[in-house]
């Protein structure tokens, strides 16, 4: 759980049956274009999520602001989902992807605050020493907030969907850049 200045942020994990309507509208979104499922059905989507439930190395959380949807993050451990083969994973490494929902309601600071407690949430397991990320080269809002929480860019790989920037974040370059401390080991 995260209070911030745009309201409390908190996480569940992700019921692929209940939330997959809710998920489509997000994923389908225009805004949502770097997600890769702009023309997904609806039973795609619950097949998605679905599989991610099942993945023994992936699973997806739905964020609420002030106990309502309003985000989803997705968590995988690198060296076995999305960078199988495309770099040398480091142990401690944890796999992360965010979006925020699609609003009418602009809150200034929301998707920064959003990545902190996601970022937050990963750091408060001991185990993680590191956050990598592979964000499509093209998605330089993305970029920015990465930044600001500070991760560093690593390289250009090419995945079978995309061409995307390989960037890291230790836990001292994420405390470092928000002024946080997180729950876990130094």
């Amino acid at each position: 759980m995260s209070t911030t200045t745009v309201g409390r942020l908190t996480f569940r994990p992700l019921d692929p049956q209940s939330d997959s309507e809710l998920l489509h509208t997000w994923v389908t979104d225009p805004k949502a274009a770097f997600w890769l499922m702009q023309d997904a059905k609806l039973q795609d989507v619950e097949r998605e999520y679905m599989a991610i439930a099942a993945a023994e190395h992936h699973d997806a959380y739905l964020g609420l602001h002030d106990g309502e949807p309003a985000f989803l993050m997705e968590r995988y451990d690198p060296r076995y989902v999305e960078l199988v083969g495309l770099y040398e994973p480091e142990p401690g490494d944890v796999g992360m992807h965010f979006l925020t929902a699609p609003s009418e309601i602009r809150i200034p600071g929301f998707t920064r605050a959003v990545i902190t407690a996601v970022m937050d949430f990963l750091f408060a397991d001991p185990a993680v020493a590191r956050v990598v990320v592979e964000p499509d080269v093209g998605n330089k809002a993305v970029h920015a907030l990465n930044e600001a929480v500070g991760f560093v860019p690593d390289r250009e790989i090419a995945k079978p969907e995309k061409t995307a920037l390989l960037s890291f974040c230790t836990r001292a370059q994420f405390e470092a850049a928000t002024g946080t401390t997180t729950g876990g080991a130094a």
